[in-house]
């Protein structure tokens, strides 16, 4: 499995300590930037590209991209067909399994490929936690859940009903 990291400069220090760090896990990991902390970068320039590497082969590639919320990089990679990003920005201590269930859930149930970090709510322990416990769950596979997966990834006919 591929994994492709962006991020931009909210994002960018968590990206380079988590680059390092899944490397010496093992794991085959490309940067696609930001390669620099400029304050003035823009998301979607980096989050783009992770989300059209990951569309080219959805099953076995998977995207980690940080933000300060993440919620702005999960919209921009959502857009992509195939894509499946899900949001963490993290918990408070006492309500960490919660945030377990919501990384578990992304994976077994939604087949998510995506993760997209609020770099400003964790701490690199907490990332590093959440990433690979999204990485090891495996999707479960159940026939309700592969329905809506493909209902998901139906093209809109950009019709809006009558009755509307």
């Amino acid at each position: 499995m591929k994994i492709y990291l962006g991020a931009d400069h909210a994002g960018f220090e968590l990206k380079e300590k988590l680059k390092v760090w899944l490397k010496n896990e093992g794991h085959q990991v490309f940067d696609e930037g930001a390669f620099e902390l400029d304050p003035n970068d823009d998301y979607p320039d980096f989050i783009k590209i992770v989300a059209k590497l990951v569309a080219a082969d959805p099953e076995n590639h998977r995207g980690i991209i940080l933000g300060g919320s993440g919620q702005g990089e999960a919209i921009c990679a959502n857009r992509f067909a195939g894509v499946r990003a899900a949001v963490y920005y993290g918990l408070p201590r006492a309500e960490l399994g919660n945030g377990q269930d919501i990384i578990t859930l992304s994976r077994e149930h939604n087949n998510a490929n995506v993760l997209s970090l609020g770099a400003r709510f964790m701490d690199e322990e907490e990332a590093k936690r959440v990433v690979k416990l999204w990485l090891k769950t495996k999707f479960s596979g159940e026939e309700r859940h592969e329905r809506r997966i493909k209902k998901i990834d139906e093209p809109e006919l950009g019709q809006i009903p009558a009755e509307f």
